[in-house]
């Protein structure tokens, strides 16, 4: 069976809305490299959207839930629960930031917990209003879909979208949002559109994610706070892609010297098994009563072992502090890189969580043909890449962090090459 082959019979009976990057149909896959079924090699820089931080196949997390499965797969967390359960939750309410006592529930996907951080928020104030930010993702069910700043293509012919929800522009130096600018639109949202006294809750990313690996600066999360603690709002950071050690840190609220009510976890949390969830201060977590959160797969047995071994690899491999040198060697070769291109407008790395963006060097136009080349022409050079950003023209690189240096320098390598015969073809 080929790739073409297998696509086609995909097109069949897959709604064309569930798209997908590559006609590549992977059959194994181990650490930083993948296999298709015509047995092509390629290095994986997407680790299935930041979600294989301690790479594909490792041998521990496989083990752990081959032993799980032995005694059983599910039995449903709100019915019979099992030790596990209880052993992953306490590990996080111990390691996310801030001395407050923490709660936690598991979900199954990240909107899920998305969802369930705002109706934890609404719960515990008793209001409706939800604030977040121009270039966030935060899911694609119909509420967090609302809360999404991005049109194409996750909210386009999707709406109406729920109420009393709000956008503030987020800070973005290289496009010329300043905090201050960002700051004064929710002082602004406030005289305007919804008073603080109706706000359940502001979401933010630390790093946005599909809008382009922007890092919220310290002093812009430190306001966010101090505006919240001052209107009883809520403040939940989604953690969903930067948690897991992906931006040196095991969570990236870490870099900004806050404490977020609540945050949202998923991808990284357990090396590819579905498993979300909300860690928050017990007092909020605490506001919905019993029976109104969860779901039938929240906290699957098998997730919550995988986790379990995902925080002792990333504890006893030091993935934080190689997450920040994966970072600083594609630094070194796409600044390298950008002396010779000059539509390589940035180059930003927070940790393994790395972009390229390409703009017009004279206007500053951004250029999603670019990226879409690049990506387009990585499968047959081998290596596996993702775009993202609000006018998709950034190209984003999330390896594995326990990738092999010399398999890292070879991608990067191929990217390079890609990228110049892009640009100057």
């Amino acid at each position: 069976m080929t790739n073409q082959q297998l696509h086609q019979r995909r097109s069949q009976v897959i709604a064309q809305g569930m798209g997908a990057v590559y006609p590549l149909y992977v059959e194994r896959a181990e650490n930083a490299h993948v296999w298709d079924v015509e047995g092509n090699k390629y290095i994986d820089f997407a680790a299935g959207i930041a979600v294989t931080n301690t790479g594909h196949s490792h041998p521990r997390i496989t083990e752990a839930v081959k032993n799980q499965l032995d005694n059983f797969s599910h039995t449903c967390a709100m019915v019979t629960p099992y030790a596990p359960f209880i052993e992953l939750a306490e590990k996080l309410t111990q390691l996310v930031p801030g001395d407050s006592e923490k709660k936690a529930i598991f979900l199954t996907t990240g909107a899920e917990a998305v969802e369930n951080a705002v109706k934890i928020a609404r719960a515990k104030t008793g209001r409706s209003g939800v604030i977040a930010f121009k270039g966030g993702f935060h899911g694609r069910t119909n509420l967090t879909m609302g809360l999404t700043g991005k049109i194409a293509p996750y909210k386009a012919g999707f709406g109406p979208f729920p109420g009393e929800i709000f956008h503030a522009p987020y800070p973005n130096a290289f496009h010329g949002i300043t905090v201050e600018q960002s700051m004064q639109a929710l002082e602004d949202l406030f005289s305007c559109d919804i008073e603080p006294s109706r706000v359940a809750a502001i979401i933010f990313e630390p790093v946005q994610g599909e809008g382009g690996f922007y890092k919220a600066p310290a002093e812009f999360a430190q306001a966010l706070r101090q505006l919240c603690d001052k209107h009883g709002i809520a403040l939940i950071a989604d953690e969903i892609q930067t948690g897991f050690a992906r931006t040196g840190k095991m969570f990236a609220t870490e870099h900004l010297g806050i404490e977020p009510d609540m945050m949202t976890l998923a991808k990284g949390i357990a090396g590819g098994f579905p498993i979300s969830a909300v860690v928050g201060k017990s007092e909020i977590m605490d506001a919905a009563q019993p029976g109104g959160l969860g779901g039938t797969y929240a906290g699957s047995p098998l997730a919550c072992v995988a986790g379990l071994e995902v925080l002792k690899i990333i504890e006893e491999e030091d993935l934080c502090n190689k997450a920040k040198g994966i970072g600083e060697i594609v630094n070194a070769h796409m600044t390298k890189l950008q002396q010779q291109v000059p539509s390589i407008g940035e180059v930003r790395t927070i940790g393994a969580m790395m972009a390229v963006e390409f703009t017009d060097p004279q206007t500053g136009t951004p250029l999603p043909e670019v990226t879409k080349a690049v990506i387009g022409k990585a499968q047959e050079n081998g290596v596996i890449l993702l775009s993202c950003g609000v006018k998709a023209n950034v190209v984003r690189l999330l390896p594995p962090l326990t990738i092999e240096s010399e398999v890292l320098v070879e991608g990067l390598q191929k990217l390079e090459n890609i990228i110049l015969e892009v640009t100057q073809s």
